[in-house]
């Protein structure tokens, strides 16, 4: 469903991406791992075209490299950031209309789907998004994107600055889209949720892939871990 050869990408001089090749297939759960400034994030942000790609990403056989965010989000990639935006002003369920994108077009998630999903946003369903907790606007940004109806999403360091069972939280959700059949590509540092959700998982080091494998591949493999995840 994607598929990315030789992508490079820059910030002014510097060379970020340095030949990233990778694939998602259809109905996958694929982990991108790495340390902190390792290029994951710019990963995704060439994927969606919030930086400026330099190589081939492929989306459904479509060469989509270079085109704008707004047309790539058509063509089904949907795309969760990692800061989380939200509207603070407006209340969850209207949060959640603002990710539909074709209001005459029923897609296979709805806001009664989201919110039995995460019983927390149901309870709060009227209540104005900028009042939630940090877990509960991470979950808000996730179902936001699904109410699009995409086909992939990529979810960004969604356990990020959560608490534990928080954490755990969005673990089982992201499990819980997964098992609708849609495809997802997780960048995260929290190696338990990769395991446990994974079906294949990317290590990253220094703009290049240095590791792909299962699970049960990564975690007989030491070295890989001690090189480039553990602190």
């Amino acid at each position: 469903m994607l598929e990315v050869k030789e992508l490079h990408a820059y910030y002014g001089k510097s060379h970020i991406l340095q030949g990233v090749d990778m694939q998602v297939g259809s109905g996958e759960v694929v982990s991108l791992l790495g340390r902190n400034g390792v290029g994951r994030s710019t990963t995704v942000k060439a994927i969606m075209g919030e930086v400026m790609p330099h190589g081939s990403i492929r989306f459904k056989g479509r060469e989509i490299a270079g085109l704008p965010s707004y047309r790539i989000a058509r063509l089904g990639l949907g795309y969760v950031p990692e800061n989380r935006d939200i509207f603070p002003t407006l209340t969850v369920r209207e949060n959640l209309l603002m990710g539909v994108k074709d209001a005459h077009k029923s897609g296979r998630w709805n806001i009664a789907d989201m919110l039995d999903l995460f019983p927390n946003l149901k309870s709060r369903a009227d209540t104005a998004a900028g009042v939630l907790s940090g877990g509960e606007k991470q979950m808000l940004t996730i179902c936001r994107t699904l109410m699009g109806d995409p086909e992939l999403v990529m979810i960004d360091e969604p356990t990020e600055g959560l608490a534990p069972l928080v954490v755990q939280q969005v673990g089982d959700l992201i499990a819980a889209i997964a098992k609708r059949g849609l495809a997802i590509l997780l960048v995260e540092q929290k190696l338990s949720i990769a395991l446990r959700i994974s079906n294949r998982l990317y290590v990253m080091g220094h703009g290049r892939m240095m590791f792909e494998g299962t699970p049960a591949d990564l975690k007989a493999n030491a070295a890989i871990r001690k090189d480039w995840l553990e602190v």
